[in-house]
């Protein structure tokens, strides 16, 4: 900790579990492995989705911007944070801790509507089977993701620079691992009551109003089963939507304890380590559960290595 006490004035000072330094060398073994896995695991998924005709599907389309949201996600954080955890500086420069904001900010934006837009694709090929090319035609797939990209880039834009604006009065101890914007205007020297509220509100359209597309899409899957009463429609819509909603579960059962009740006695105490989760093992488990999950999935991926080995 002397260290941290003698970090330059320039910058942020990231806490994060340096008041726990046996568990930084445990997180920094786990972090490392988990960062491999996720560039590993999501650049496979890119590759076989790309590369394998019977994969060329809105599904997979989608997933593979999933993919790289992920890889483009941890890696704006996952660098800092080993850095952090591994030497006794822990230190980040204003420019470095601004531009991890924006980055990831826009980033986890977009992947909440993204997986509204799959939620919507699962609801179009369970309920809609006869028109599903029709429905998802490559012009609107395009749209879709544009869209999921546009509304992550102007959210982190609107937030993020509200955010960096707000006086800190010398305040740079951020106890956090990256800069995110719940404790970053924890450091203001101002009352924080409108910004709270604006967070909340922001919380609303791109956490809740997915979230809330998503239950409604598969609300619509769940009656169209229930309607056909067949135990291979129910394992198909199983197979087919099984893997989003576990994904779905992971990422949204995380990011809103820190985004709609930052603060909570719960998210006060845990944040830190729900972050952790969201940010560095949900995009680690992503690629495991489509691919252990999924025949298509894993069939395209023993082609790519038969391919590769040349057999």
């Amino acid at each position: 900790m002397s260290m941290i006490n003698s970090s330059s004035k320039e910058g942020f000072v990231l806490v994060g579990f340096s008041e726990r330094p046996q568990l930084e060398k445990i997180l920094f073994a786990i972090v490392l492995m988990s960062y491999l896995l996720t560039l590993v695991g999501n650049i496979i998924i890119i590759l076989i989705s790309s590369t394998d005709p019977k994969l060329k599907t809105p599904m997979y389309f989608f997933l593979t911007h999933l993919s790289l949201v992920d890889i483009c996600f941890t890696t704006s954080i996952v660098p800092q944070l080993l850095w952090n955890l591994k030497g006794p500086a822990k230190t980040i420069t204003s420019l470095g801790c601004a531009i991890q904001l924006y980055v990831s900010l826009a980033l986890g934006s977009s992947e909440c509507v993204l997986l509204a837009v799959m939620a919507f694709d699962r609801y179009a090929a369970v309920c809609k089977p006869l028109h599903y090319a029709v429905v998802m035609n490559p012009r609107l797939c395009q749209a879709l993701a544009g869209i999921a990209w546009l509304s992550g880039l102007g959210n982190a834009l609107i937030q993020g620079t509200i955010t960096l604006r707000l006086p800190r009065c010398g305040h740079r101890w951020l106890r956090h691992f990256f800069c995110e914007v719940p404790s970053m205007i924890k450091l203001a020297c101002v009352d924080i009551h409108a910004n709270e509220i604006q967070l909340f509100m922001a919380s609303l359209v791109l956490l809740l109003l997915p979230l809330a597309l998503i239950l409604t899409s598969y609300g619509h899957i769940a009656k169209a089963v229930m309607r056909i009463k067949s135990l291979q429609a129910w394992r198909r819509a199983l197979g087919t939507c099984g893997s989003h909603l576990m994904v779905v579960t992971l990422f949204y059962g995380s990011i809103t304890a820190v985004y709609i009740q930052p603060k909570s006695s719960y998210a006060h105490t845990h944040g830190k380590f729900i972050s952790l989760f969201y940010t560095v093992m949900t995009p680690t488990l992503n690629p495991l559960i489509y691919t252990l999950r999924n025949k298509e999935v894993k069939g395209a991926l023993r082609k790519l290595v038969h391919r590769d080995l040349g057999m």
